[in-house]
């Protein structure tokens, strides 16, 4: 698997890279300044972008995680609103930046497979932030059962027809039942729903 690193300190991305470079099922697709990641995801093609992130620096990223490959963030924990925001626009795994290599590795192989990470410490400061949407009291109405199991399968990181084939429905009646889960927890994004599912303890990863 190709991972393409990213830091705004040079320190950091050498050691970024040289872990990387000691995990035997991961290449390093290249090291460079979060600056440059437009220039250089499409250059480089990897598999997964591991970034140290600060959030105040790096406002112009949302376009690379709705479109870019899965991104592994490592954050301060009380960055948590713009973590939530990253999350909304499609930020695949969110990493404390203490964190050891063997979480790093298994959120890297997660990501790659489709599946949301988050850390216990950044999901415990995000549940602490105050959410732009409805609070759980507030939600329109609760999820089905069913509505439920697509919301788990989602994070799975499963695409519609396999969500059709474990349930035995159609697609069209899966997708309905996505849009029916956007709308009772005000989100746009798979990777919203997950997040937000999580954190109202409707799924566990």
């Amino acid at each position: 698997m190709r991972v393409l690193v990213a830091a705004d300190s040079p320190v950091v991305r050498a050691g970024l890279a040289a872990l990387i470079a000691q995990i035997p099922s991961f290449s390093l697709a290249g090291s460079v300044d979060p600056e440059t990641l437009a220039e250089h995801v499409p250059a480089l093609q990897p598999d997964v972008v591991l970034i140290e992130w600060r959030p105040a620096s790096h406002d112009g990223l949302n376009a690379l995680l709705e479109s870019g490959p899965p991104f592994v963030m490592l954050v301060e924990e009380e960055d948590a609103a713009a973590i939530a925001a990253a999350l909304r626009a499609g930020l695949r795994a969110v990493l404390p930046r203490h964190a050891s290599t063997v979480e790093i590795k298994a959120a890297i192989e997660a990501a790659a497979e489709g599946l949301v990470v988050l850390h216990p410490e950044i999901m415990t400061a995000i549940q602490f932030t105050k959410p732009a949407r409805k609070a759980s009291a507030e939600l329109d109405a609760a999820l089905t059962a069913r509505e439920i199991e697509v919301l788990r399968l989602l994070a799975e990181g499963l695409a519609n027809k396999n969500i059709a084939w474990k349930m035995g429905i159609s697609e069209h009646t899966v997708k309905f039942h996505i849009a029916s889960v956007f709308s009772k927890l005000h989100v746009s994004t798979r990777a919203e729903a997950v997040a937000t599912g999580m954190r109202q303890g409707l799924i566990l990863l």
